[in-house]
Order: structure tokens, then sequence, then C-alpha cells
């Protein structure tokens, strides 16, 4: 079969439909162009190429001969990998949420050769039934209403987009409420929080690791309460790969049991945070444990061999190494009875059945498509004594026979720079240097392939030995936030030097110096019908939110008030969402409270070759300080409060000195004095 445009491309999304009947096109000017040129509709389809509906749809439709003939004559269809551009699925998918009520992936959007929307979904099968439309179905209709009705088609096009402008305003002008929206966040999170499993969502439940970092933070005992619970729910459940470590993306169900087995690199990054500041927070080993399962899976799966990370795996992978194309959601993850006993034999066998809850006939009691038939998915305490992790390694080696999952291997900058975080605060809490080593390893690919420091230009996108794409905001927010967790690690110059430079270049870029806060990607795209200003955190943190997180980092360390200015604008413009809605921004709401708070400084001074500084600097890493600053003395960029190495001209050896409010407490060189000051 022959290929279509797509064929060119290097998203592993948009090569998996290259040789689809559609006469797929990328995103871009030339498409726009045939749209006008031939005065059709634009067909946009948006997903990613571990998406498991975005391949039933592709099965079902999109290598169907008689719907690509429907496509091809009347519309041109245009594929986007989300990944790639989350500036256009951001903006498509708010219409598709606006006016369908939800949204998900695949998208399906038409749009009128001026990029307007008329029309949008997510899944469509390929024929009508139980009083929904089939594709098939809407493709004619609308086919037909371009032709016969477009004048209605038109308007509503317009009155949707003028909606949207409206929906998606922000204003700097403060309003009141925004400083109590903590303690609403906090109020809602109690409201709907599963007190029996954890989490705040019915099923499907997904993680929250933005409402986590907040409550985590939040000064309450039942806050912290609502983590612990959450994360040893999510830990011990079939959630958490309890063979290979790390997380799949959600729970079908409320107890956190039958996943969706897709893994993302986000919830990895994120994940690993969050049960780093429980560990933290509480000194239970269950959650350091977990951490570490999440780097190890992703040192081992997801680590590009010259540093960065890919991108996902999927949920589906082959039954049989013989039929390939044979595939089926969990196929890599779930075991009979029958495999667990032959790998461990007894006793083993029937002692790890019992902690991870295998049963002979399998676990799944709801499994309406029989993809579970007599197969177990684990669940139990992730803590196992030394003859449970020997069982689990003779399993993991076994399941590396299997048909692996599909890979994305697309590395992209704002997911890797929340893992060089990870890994960053990992070498922090734990004190294990390999983690430090991929941090730096991962933050020197992405600046030596995908920034040019002479224009500021930061890309998005490498693989296959290119870099491309332009960056958009949260790819320089969370790399600017990386940047200052890496150097508050190794207390490098370099990474706290381009961490002020792409503040300020995302400033440049993307900031909005009239309503305040900043757009997703540059003002001005033609192939853009709206700007848009992300305002939601969920399963990755808003741009803005973590612009807002950078700058507040940035003004403590270099004293830069013009860091400090936009900071507060970005809270001002978002205050009516705060306001109204604390419970969509919580990752704002750690932004607001640290700019808001008077944060420790905390400056090390001393030969950085001393075994005795590694001590010292480690009894600051392995707290829970949230509002702190960490510098070393003779950094350039810093901003100087009045505990400077002069001030002490007799000391010996490593030395910390501790402000806050510009109050010094008295220089200490014992790591125990120094933790014991910082409790």
């Amino acid at each position: 079969m022959r290929a279509n445009r797509l064929i060119g491309e290097k998203s592993p999304y948009l090569l998996q439909h290259a040789y689809n009947p559609v006469d797929w096109m990328p995103w871009g000017a030339e498409a726009f162009q045939k749209a006008r040129v031939e005065d059709k509709l634009i067909f946009l389809s948006v997903g990613y190429s571990t998406c498991h509906w975005c391949h039933v749809m592709e099965r079902e439709s999109f290598e169907s001969l008689e719907i690509a003939e429907l496509l091809n004559r009347h519309f041109v269809p245009i594929k986007v990998d989300r990944e790639e551009r989350p500036d256009v699925d951001r903006l498509y998918m708010t219409f598709v949420q606006a006016t369908t009520g939800s949204g998900g992936w695949p998208m399906s959007v038409w749009l009128t050769p001026e990029l307007t929307p008329v029309f949008g979904g997510t899944y469509f099968p390929p024929d009508s039934h139980y009083g929904r439309p089939g594709f098939k179905t809407v493709l004619e209709t609308l086919a037909a209403a371009w032709q016969s009705d477009r004048n209605r088609l038109l308007g509503a096009g317009r009155d949707i987009l003028d909606q949207l402008r409206r929906l998606t305003a922000v204003s700097c002008a403060a309003v009141d409420g925004a400083s109590d929206a903590a303690a609403s966040c906090f109020s809602a999170s109690r409201r709907m929080f599963d007190t029996r499993f954890g989490g705040f969502d019915a099923a499907p439940k997904f993680p929250r690791p933005a409402l986590l970092n907040f409550l985590v933070r939040y000064p309450h005992a039942e806050a912290l309460a609502m983590v612990v619970s959450t994360l040893k729910a999510m830990a011990r459940g079939g959630i958490h790969d309890h063979i290979g470590g790390g997380f799949h993306r959600y729970a079908v169900d409320e107890r956190w049991f039958v996943p969706h087995f897709e893994k993302m690199l986000y919830d990895q990054a994120q994940l690993a945070v969050c049960y780093l500041e429980a560990y933290q927070r509480t000194a239970d080993p269950e959650f350091r444990e977990v951490a570490r399962g999440i780097f190890e899976y992703v040192l081992r799966e997801m680590s590009h061999p010259d540093g960065g990370f890919y991108s996902a795996e999927d949920a589906d992978s082959a039954i049989d190494p013989a039929e390939p194309s044979k595939k089926s959601e969990g196929a890599y993850y779930v075991w009979t009875a029958q495999e667990i006993h032959a790998l461990l034999g007894s006793p083993l066998a029937e002692r790890f059945a019992e902690h991870f809850g295998v049963r002979d006939e399998g676990n799944v009691a709801q499994d309406p498509h029989g993809e579970f038939a007599g197969k177990n998915i684990l669940a139990g305490d992730p803590i196992s004594d030394d003859e449970l992790q020997h069982a689990k390694r003779i399993l993991l080696e076994a399941r590396a026979k299997r048909p692996k999952p599909h890979r994305d291997d697309k590395i992209l900058t704002s997911w890797n720079a929340l893992m060089i975080s990870a890994f960053a605060r990992g070498a922090q809490a734990l004190g294990e240097d390999r983690y430090w080593v991929a941090a730096r390893q991962a933050a020197h690919f992405i600046l030596n392939r995908m920034w040019n420091p002479e224009t500021g230009v930061l890309l998005r996108r490498f693989r296959d030995g290119e870099a491309a794409i332009p960056g958009f905001l949260d790819d320089y927010a969370f790399l600017a936030c990386a940047l200052l967790d890496l150097y508050e690690t190794g207390f490098e110059s370099a990474h706290l030097e381009i961490a002020v430079r792409l503040a300020e270049h995302m400033a440049q870029r993307f900031e909005d110096a009239d309503g305040g806060g900043f757009f997703t990607s540059v003002p001005g795209d033609p192939g853009l019908v709206l700007p848009m200003k992300d305002d939601y955190d969920g399963a990755e943190p808003a741009g803005n939110s973590m612009a807002a997180l950078a700058l507040a980092r940035l003004a403590e360390i270099t004293g830069q008030e013009s860091f400090r200015a936009s900071a507060q604008r970005t809270l001002a413009a978002f205050s009516a969402r705060l306001a109204q809605s604390p419970f969509s921004l919580p990752q704002m709401l750690v932004a607001q409270q640290f700019l808001n708070t008077a944060p420790f400084h905390i400056v090390f001074a001393g030969d950085r070759k001393d075994p005795r500084m590694r001590e010292l600097v480690q009894a600051a890493h392995s707290k829970f300080i949230p509002q702190r600053v960490l510098l070393w003395e003779s950094e350039p960029f810093t901003k100087r409060p009045p505990l400077t190495p002069e001030l002490d001209p007799v000391r010996r050896g490593p030395t910390a000195y501790v402000c806050r409010d510009l109050a010094c407490q008295p220089p200490v060189s014992d790591p125990e004095a120094l933790a014991r000051m910082l409790e």
C-alpha cells in the first residue's frame, strides 16, 4: 500500500498512520491552503502513539477503504500528535469539552478552511448504534451541510469561537477570594476524598500529583492523611507495576486495582516526587521504596543511551510472539497462576500468590471483554522481604522475554524536565548519586540538542537524530524549574545561569504584558485561531502554574524584582479562577504559597570536595522544606542577604548559614545541628 504524506514525519503516532488509505497531511500551511483551494472542511484527528482508543479507531475507520474514500473526497484530513503540538490539542480540546461536556483521545474535530471548529467529539464507532451516530454518518452529514447549509455552519463556528474567547479570557485585575483559595482547595479536597480507597475521583480513578503536591504542603494534619492514604492505596493496587516498577496511567475501578496499562513519563516523574515528599514528611520506608521502583523502571526501560527519557509505553501488546498483530491490553503485565507456579515453584509460588492476590481462576471479577479471563493483576503491599524480592526478579526476567508494548521513543523537553526534577529530588532525598547523574545527563542532552543559547530558542521534540518544533510555555517553565532543582542538588552555576536565561526568554515569548499570565504558544501564530492560557493542573501541571513557581524561586535566588513582578501578575491574572475553582489549580497554589511566604535561605560555604560538606548538604536535602532556597557562597546570581561568609571570618571547614526574613541563625558546621535548626 502506498504511503501518505505522514511518511516524512518523525512522530511515532503520525508514522503509525502513514500507510492508512486516508490521505493524511501533517498540521501546517500546506494542508490549510489545500482546504482553501479545494473549498473543503478539514477533518482534524488528534491522538498519540500509545493511546488505546486511537488504535481502535484506526483499525475500525482509518484502515477502512469505504471511510477513507469519504474522508478523501469531502475533507482535508490532518493528523496531529498531541504530544508534539499541545497548543493545537489544547485549543480544540477546549472546544470539544465546551460543546460535548467531555473530552479525550482520539479527538475528532471538523474545521473550516480558516481553522474555526464547527463540530467535534472523541472516538466515533464506524457505524451508528444505540442511538449514537457512527463515523460514516457524521462524515456524510457534515459534507452535505457544508454544501447546502454552509452559512449556518459558519455562523455556528463564529459563535463558538466567541464563546471560547470569553471562556478562556483572563485579566490581571486581582479579585477578592484568591487569598482564601488554598483553604477552599483543602475544603474541596476533603469533600471529594474517597475515605475507603483514597483518591479524589470515582471510577475511573486518575492520579492527581499536582493536588498531592498542594496537600502535602498544606498546614493541616488531615491534608497529609489524605496524601498518605492515597499514595498507599495506589502503591498497593494494580495501577502500580509491582514487578517492574512505575505506574500505569489510571485505574478503571475505584480500588486502583484494574489499570489502563499505558505508562507515561510525566506520571512517573510527578509520582516519584509525590512519594519522595511523603517519605520526607513521614519517614515511611514504603514511600521510599516505591520512589526507587519508579526510578529503576525509568533507568531500565525509558532512558536514551546519551541521556534523556522516552515518552511512553503502550497499554496493548502482542499475546503471542508468533502473531504480533494480535494484541490485547495488559498482555505484557498479567499472569496466570500456572505461569507463576512454573517459574517460582513451591512453596515460593504459594507465598507469592497469597501476598499479591493471585488465584487459580484469575482475580479480575469484572472483565466485560474477556481480556483477563484466567489472568491475574498483581496487587499487594509493595514492601516485601528478600524471598519475595527474589521472586519479583525471576518474574521480571521472564516478562522481559514476552512481546514488549510499543514504546514511544520521542524525547519531549517538558516531560524530560519533570523527570529531571524527579531524579534531582531523588538524589537529594535518598542520597543516591546515580539519580543525580541521570538528572544531569538528561539536562545536558536537552541543552546540547534542543537549546540555542544565542537565540534563546528551546525546541520541544527530539527523535531519530532530529530536534524540531519551537518550544511552548510548558517546555520553558518546566525546564527552568528542573534546572533549579538540579542546581540545588549539585550547585553547578551553569544550571542556575541557564534557568535565569530561560525565564527571561519565556517572558519575552509568552507573557501577556497587558492581561497578565502566559500564553501557551507564541502569540500571533497564524495556525491558531485563538491564543490560549493554560489554566488547569491536570495530568501535567499547567504551564502558568510552573511559570509562576519558577519565577517566584528565581526572584528569591537572584533578587531580580522583575521575576517577582511577573509571578505576581500571573497570580493576579488567574485570581478569578483561583477564587471560583481552586481545586483546578493546586500547583498554582503551591506557587502562590512560595511567593507569599518568606523562605529559608540556606547558603553553604567551604570546600565542595570535603566529605563533611556532603554530609552537611545532605542534612538539608533530607528534610521536607518546601519554602527553601539553597545556594553556594560564591554564586554570582545570588541575592545576598546578610549571611555572607564574611560575617564569620574565622570559620573552619564546611559551614551552613540559615536565614529567614533577613534574620540569621549562627553558622553551623555540624550536620545534626543543621538538621535540628531546620526542623
